[in-house]
């Protein structure tokens, strides 16, 4: 099991990070912030920073810590990893199954009827907490289209209906964002899912929430040795790590979604925290990025008993803990892949 380390968030646009010995330091205006010692680290994330010094990239590198620079409303921009974890067996094997349409099909019902339950649980649990603040009707013929479509889902014979599903099963659950918030109706509504660049507030967390999301996926692919641009359910494409994407479809509606109906219903973030650029995109401003960071810090700490292991983890090990069960597969110990459902 690996320790539940810290990932340090750069969201000062003047920032600049250099070490210093064993440290990572943070400076602005060349003068130093923050100073935190490198092994208690096993990410840095930026969001527009100025940038980091060779020294800092070196050492990194050698430590195993990515560093993962996004704009600042958190497109991926790219990232910095040293040298490759794992058995060359265990990729052989994921690069073998990516060309077994069988063995992908396999794997993508697995990833997406785990993004369909978990989905579906977000609005059970809306319907059943607010049941007279909420569209009944809507919700309820929502639930039963998930519930319908995944007992389809083993029947399906290629991976375009495994796709076709999954984003008709994405729309769906997005016409019902609206109904899940509580407070702050008028300055939070959700006209449809954009993301490059979001063009509301609650496409702006939900996308800023995903990237950081996407991080831990892959950081957590790489130390247990696989690749994460090689998926299944997602197609290959230059740049896209799609294999992360696989896996974090499971955690999207856990996750993230629940963090940013909880950051807006409880009136954690305020829409003064959003700015709207000349382009149309809505960005959050430096405080709330804090405000939302120290919440998903805090999420991440909290614990739960896992489906499959039947134990107790820190909810920030999930996509460590699916990660190991993926690869296990792949090397033969378990006949396969058991997703991760919220109970």
């Amino acid at each position: 099991m690996r320790k539940l380390l810290n990932t340090l968030y750069v969201t000062t646009p003047e920032a600049y990070l250099a070490r210093d010995g064993e440290n990572v330091v943070v400076k602005v205006n060349s003068k130093i912030k923050f100073r935190v010692p490198v092994h208690n680290l096993e990410g840095i994330i930026g969001f527009g920073f100025s940038g980091a010094s060779p020294a800092l990239i070196q050492l990194c590198c050698e430590r195993g810590i990515g560093i993962t620079f996004l704009s600042p409303y958190g497109k991926f921009l790219g990232r910095v990893i040293g040298k490759l974890n794992g058995n060359v067996l265990l990729r052989r094997t994921q690069y073998r199954w990516a060309d077994q349409q069988d063995t992908a099909l396999r794997l993508s019902k697995r990833f997406l009827l785990a993004k369909l339950m978990n989905s579906k649980k977000v609005l059970h649990r809306a319907l059943r907490d607010h049941p007279d603040a909420v569209d009944r009707d809507l919700l309820e013929k929502t639930i039963s289209y998930f519930a319908k479509v995944s007992k389809k889902i083993e029947l399906l014979d290629n991976l375009d209906s495994i796709r076709g599903i999954e984003g008709e099963a994405a729309s769906n659950y997005f016409q019902c964002m609206n109904e899940l918030i509580l407070h702050q109706k008028e300055d939070f509504r959700l006209i449809n899912r954009n993301r490059r660049p979001p063009l509301d507030r609650i496409n702006a967390l939900l996308s800023f929430l995903y990237s950081i999301l996407a991080h831990d996926v892959t950081s957590a692919l790489e130390s247990t040795g696989l690749d994460p641009q090689v998926g299944y359910l997602h197609k290959d494409r230059p740049g896209r790590a799609s294999l992360s994407l696989d896996l974090m479809e499971e955690f999207r509606a856990y996750l993230v979604d629940r963090l940013t109906l909880n950051l807006i219903n409880r009136k954690q973030v305020s829409p003064k925290g959003f700015q709207v650029m000349e382009n149309g995109a809505v960005i959050m401003d430096e405080n709330t990025r804090k405000e939302v960071l120290t919440a998903w810090q805090k999420r991440k700490q909290e614990e739960i008993t896992h489906p499959f292991l039947e134990e107790k983890i820190p909810l920030g090990l999930i996509p460590y803990v699916q990660s190991v069960l993926l690869s296990r597969h792949m090397r033969g110990d378990l006949d396969d892949y058991p997703p991760f459902f919220w109970r």
